[in-house]
């Protein structure tokens, strides 16, 4: 019987010990749950942005063109004779390229001849009443007429330049029956052009006699001058742009038609708020870019639209105001209306 209350008094002895160890560990677990750390706010560095000056240039893609381009051919089918030049040379105005075959040319020459020498007797006959002035103006009239054909005739015989340039092209060789194609092809490259097209918003902003700056992939870290010399009257309804066409000297004759080149047009001075580019993020899944404003220990999401860049900062056209704070380091860890911890 003792034994029995011995065993009784021992195990709820044992309970009593293992109740009180369970409510200390929900105790201090309830502690534990009851301290909220403080949470850590993301680091940022900062930078204060200002409005200045910046040169409204904008670059433009086109190829060289002659001033001028001749296709030296004939009007009527014949064989070719004589094909006096070769691609590459420097032509004169008047310079004789090609001679075609003579032979009708030739018989043309004799019948004018001729006529000359009919008309010559009518005309001395008319002097003395032996011919009546209808006559002779008939006659006269059938001359003329030979004249101009025969005139029209060597013109299409005898193919001479009519420009200053360089010859470009050659389609035929001696002996081949003219069937259409240009002969050869004679372009002006003293000067050259270029067309491009500017955005309607600059068309106030461009003039006859505006100085552009060309640079070409075939010369690198060399510049070429040249002026505005045509502005086109309409802008195009689709793409809202008007050509502009730049004339450029090119008296050391580099610059040759076909050639890539990049013409700068400056538009004057914009006052634009000008931003480093470590601050620039892109949204993902769009093409927007965006900075982050601080103000009040908070950052705030702003998209912005990018002008020129400018060594390492970009030129804003719209989307932060002068004087503003931006974020240019820690922005990973940031979203809209985040309170953020500014560091050096």
């Amino acid at each position: 019987m003792k034994n029995l209350r011995f065993s009784t008094i021992a195990i709820c002895t044992v309970l009593v010990f293992s109740a009180c160890g369970q409510k200390k560990q929900i105790a201090a677990v309830t502690e534990a749950a009851s301290v909220v750390e403080p949470a850590v706010k993301p680091l940022v560095r900062l930078a204060k942005v200002v409005e200045e000056p910046v040169p409204q240039k904008q670059v433009y893609s086109a190829s060289i063109e002659s001033e001028v381009k001749n296709n030296i051919a004939p009007s009527i089918p014949a064989r070719i004779s004589n094909i006096l030049v070769e691609v590459g040379d420097n032509v004169r105005t008047g310079q004789i390229l090609v001679t075609m075959d003579a032979t009708t040319l030739t018989q043309q020459e004799m019948q004018l001849l001729n006529l000359e020498t009919e008309f010559h007797r009518i005309d001395e006959l008319y002097k003395v009443g032996g011919v009546s002035k209808s006559d002779w103006e008939n006659f006269n009239m059938q001359l003329e007429v030979a004249r101009k054909s025969y005139l029209t005739l060597r013109e299409n015989t005898i193919l001479q330049s009519p420009i200053d340039g360089v010859v470009t092209n050659r389609n035929y060789d001696n002996g081949d029956l003219y069937s259409g194609q240009p002969i050869l092809v004679v372009q002006k490259i003293v000067p050259v052009k270029l067309i491009v097209n500017v955005s309607e918003k600059y068309y106030s902003q461009v003039s006859i006699g505006d100085e552009v700056s060309v640079a070409l992939d075939a010369y690198p870290g060399e510049t070429f001058t040249g002026k505005v010399s045509l502005i086109y009257p309409t802008v195009d309804a689709m793409t809202h742009t008007f050509p502009v066409e730049i004339g450029v000297a090119n008296t050391s004759r580099k610059l040759r038609p076909g050639m890539f080149a990049r013409a700068t047009l400056n538009f004057g001075t914009e006052n634009r708020v000008v931003v480093p580019d470590l601050a620039i993020e892109k949204r993902a899944g769009s093409g927007d870019r965006f900075v982050y404003i601080y103000e009040d220990g908070k950052v705030s999401y702003r998209k912005v639209e990018l002008g020129q860049r400018l060594g390492d900062r970009y030129e804003l056209i719209s989307g932060v105001p002068n004087g503003a704070q931006i974020v240019i380091a820690g922005q990973s860890k940031l979203s809209d209306g985040v309170e953020v911890e500014v560091g050096n």
